[in-house]
């Protein structure tokens, strides 16, 4: 098999222990906060008109726009432990239109209602914006867009082919490697539009301050031990020794188990790890140029994705994307030093110029991967709990849409967005165990095999494709 570009120009061995010696255990993100004083824990017993579960993005978003509907709602939002902790404070900041993670996805799922996703998502990221703006969030947020590069000649083609002139324009390989400079860059399209940058932590902060201003009540280190629908609302036992009842409840549990046993095979837990650099000097961000500081992910199956912080850093993360047995979600999981080394000596392959920087933080995050890459939405005990999830790595903005989509259903509401089809139809399944563990190392190896033969799919991804089941990068 061919080798790529990373195997053809891996950099010293040395050179990598340098960088990552000294990295701190944590998400930069999170660690870039001003000390918050922790929310009080639900220990007495509350009745609710709305209760969100879940203190990420889908479930903050939930909360502020359902007090938006109805100021006088009582909503009270229960977290595990802190607001903003898990996926919300460990993405890489990528703000993307998408509800379908990337239009190929949305071509072979919802091709009929496709231009009407597109529609919806960018309307979705306009509000965004315009929340950002209006609320003077200081939330580093930048509408940028992004750069979806070729490190191999093979796909080139498929760039050039999205080029329109106007909001996606594509670069040849000597015009990407003037925009940014890399020796790895065959050719690259740039999406104007449909991206924005932000301070993931800093995002849930605003959202929470917001949240708290409009009269959310908040509790934190306040799990949900079960839930139990009766005839006259829905009880939520919260395991600090409280209880929660409410007439409406909103499941935003991301990666971690749903309360709603029919739909806990509907997500698997994936860690994806990131590196995050020191600040570069003057002189060594003229050297990588980046100067309109767009987003960039490259297109092999197995994809990294980076961006410049505020302060000049380099988020570098993706590549793998590792499954354990079971679904187990574990702190010692963060730390998997074997990643940690792959994408910095990627890194150090997209940036030769860049010997000497060092990594300053390392983490990881789980990200809730469905079988459709994108999120679902469902609802149960006779539309009284609504539940969103499998957003697949792609959900900064697509949870604002999911909260919106929650609380029409909740509502009984027939609108626009409970109209969609892919609202409406749930993905397919993940097998139970011992049977998940090793489909997904087959897709990874089936995908990194793919990328060593020019992209073509094996017979195995051909058919997981064919049945709609499969495994993002």
């Amino acid at each position: 098999m061919a080798t790529t570009v990373f195997e053809r120009a891996r950099p010293d061995a040395r050179l990598i222990a340098d960088a990552l010696e000294g990295s701190r255990l944590s998400p930069f993100w999170l660690d870039d906060l001003p000390e918050r004083p922790a929310l009080p824990a639900l220990t007495g017993r509350l009745h609710a008109d709305l209760a969100v579960v879940g203190g990420g993005y889908t479930g903050l978003w939930t909360a502020l726009l359902a007090k938006e509907r109805d100021p006088s709602a009582r909503v009270v939002l229960v977290e595990g432990k802190r607001v903003g902790w898990a996926a919300s404070g460990r993405n890489g900041g990528f703000v993307e239109a998408s509800l379908t993670h990337g239009e190929k996805n949305g071509e072979a799922r919802f091709p009929t209602e496709l231009d009407t996703l597109d529609r919806l998502g960018m309307e979705n990221l306009d509000a965004i914006e315009r929340t950002v703006h209006d609320r003077a969030w200081a939330c580093d947020f930048e509408r940028v867009g992004s750069f979806a590069v070729a490190t191999e000649p093979y796909q080139v083609a498929e760039l050039a082919a999205a080029h329109d002139g106007e909001t996606e324009r594509f670069y040849d390989a000597a015009a990407m490697r003037e925009q940014v400079h890399s020796p790895t860059y065959e050719g690259g399209l740039w999406s104007t539009r449909d991206t924005a940058l932000v301070h993931p932590g800093k995002l849930a902060d605003s959202l929470l301050r917001a949240c708290l201003d409009a009269g959310v009540e908040v509790f934190e280190h306040s799990a949900v031990g079960g839930l139990r629908a009766e005839a006259d609302g829905v009880e939520l036992s919260i395991l600090a020794g409280g209880a929660l009842r409410a007439d409406r409840v909103a499941l935003a549990t991301n990666a971690f188990p749903s309360l709603l046993k029919r739909y806990r095979l509907h997500t698997v837990p994936v860690y994806d790890y990131v590196l995050m650099t020191e600040p570069l000097t003057d002189a060594q961000l003229a050297s990588i140029g980046w100067e309109g500081r767009q987003g960039i992910a490259d297109s092999a199956n197995q994809f990294h994705y980076y961006r410049l912080s505020a302060d000049n850093r380099i988020l570098w993360g993706g590549y793998d994307a590792i499954y354990h047995f079971g679904g187990r979600i574990k702190p010692e999981y963060d730390d998997r030093r074997e990643s940690f080394e792959t994408l910095a000596s990627h890194f150090f392959t997209t940036f030769p110029q860049l010997e000497g920087v060092r990594f300053s933080h390392r983490w990881a995050g789980v990200i809730d991967t469905c079988s459709r890459f994108c999120a679902f939405h469902a609802t149960a005990h006779q539309g009284r709990v609504a539940y969103s999830a499998g957003f697949t790595g792609l959900g900064v903005a697509a949870t604002r849409f999911a909260a919106n989509v929650m609380l029409d259903q909740l509502a009984g509401e027939q609108t626009e967005r409970t109209s969609l089809r892919m609202v409406n139809e749930l993905p397919l399944p993940f097998p139970p165990e011992p049977a998940t563990y090793p489909a997904v190392q087959s897709v990874r190896w089936a995908l990194d095999r793919a990328d060593h033969r020019e992209g073509r799919r094996n017979l195995f991804l051909r058919t997981l494709d064919a049945v709609g089941l499969g495994f993002d990068s």
